[in-house]
């Protein structure tokens, strides 16, 4: 096509086509793909931000557990030779005056899922004692060093005048 034989009208039409469609390509096969992998680029860094906040959040996490491991450790290695809970309860149960006032002492042991460690569980129970008497006993068995920790009481009032009995379940982890 021989633009010379175009008038000036039809000339000018073709140009505004022309660069319309130039403009259009431009826009089409390279400024599009810009934007696109821009966008694209935007979209995988917040997913990468996203990320790497799961991952600190992941990191105090696991920190938080080892530093909790470590103290396990620590107190687990403290622990007297030859530590039995049952030995143990019986000994405080004389220091807080209430060793009298057992009724029977029941140990037994189990296997938790996903510890390396056996579990060793004495239940107790603790007939005809006085409301006071119960804490400092309570408070020497979950205060100690060695671990111990009582998973279940059960306390009910006596007929007798100010007393209570107490049904105490307590565990540790063996060596």
């Amino acid at each position: 096509m021989n633009l010379n034989r175009l008038n000036k009208r039809e000339r000018y039409a073709v140009l505004v086509a022309a660069a319309v469609v130039f403009l259009f390509v431009i826009i089409q096969f390279v400024i599009t793909p810009i934007m696109d992998r821009q966008a694209r680029l935007q979209n995988r860094l917040r997913q990468k931000q996203t990320i790497l906040g799961e991952m600190r959040s992941m990191k105090l996490e696991y920190e938080a557990l080892k530093r909790e491991n470590d103290r396990f450790k620590q107190n687990f290695s403290a622990r007297p030779r030859g530590f039995t809970l049952f030995s143990f309860l019986d000994q405080l149960a004389g220091e807080a005056g209430v060793k009298d006032n057992i009724a029977y002492m029941k140990p037994s042991k189990s296997r938790p899922q996903n510890s390396p460690y056996p579990l060793s569980i004495v239940e107790l129970k603790l007939e005809g004692i006085s409301i006071k008497q119960l804490p400092p006993y309570l408070y020497k068995v979950e205060t100690s060093k060695n671990m111990v920790f009582i998973r279940r009481i059960s306390i009910t009032k006596t007929g007798k005048e100010g007393l209570i009995d107490a049904v105490l379940q307590v565990e540790t982890f063996e060596a």
